[in-house]
């Protein structure tokens, strides 16, 4: 049974590789410069995505949402820790980030299922 993050990694993912085929410079400078964004440096790579999905959340991009918290329950945090986060991002972007906070909760849930079987 399919949920609604498995078709998103899907189209993710098919989306992605149909881009790759596209020969436009600024593009794929654009996809390399954010996944070089995400390497270890100063910071490790576990806080870039956990700021990643604070800055998603405060956007309010639900797929960025919902890719970072994949990313960020894979590199361990705990549910207690991507909460915290997501108050971070409440409190700055204010109620209107509400319906984004129900959507990261959700998520979490699924990964968290996931993870179970």
């Amino acid at each position: 049974m399919t949920n609604r993050l498995d078709e998103f990694r899907h189209y993710r993912t098919r989306m992605n590789e149909r881009i790759a085929q596209i020969d436009h410079l600024g593009i794929k400078r654009f996809f390399n410069l954010d996944t070089a964004a995400y390497k270890d440096g100063a910071l490790d790579i576990r806080t870039k995505e956990l700021l990643g999905l604070v800055a998603s959340t405060v956007l309010r991009c639900n797929d960025c949402i919902d890719y970072h918290l994949i990313q960020c329950v894979e590199a361990g945090w705990s549910d207690p820790e991507l909460y915290d986060a997501l108050n971070v991002a409440l409190i700055v972007g204010g109620s209107i980030v509400i319906p984004h906070l129900r959507h990261a909760v959700e998520t979490i849930d699924i990964l968290r299922l996931e993870s179970q079987s």
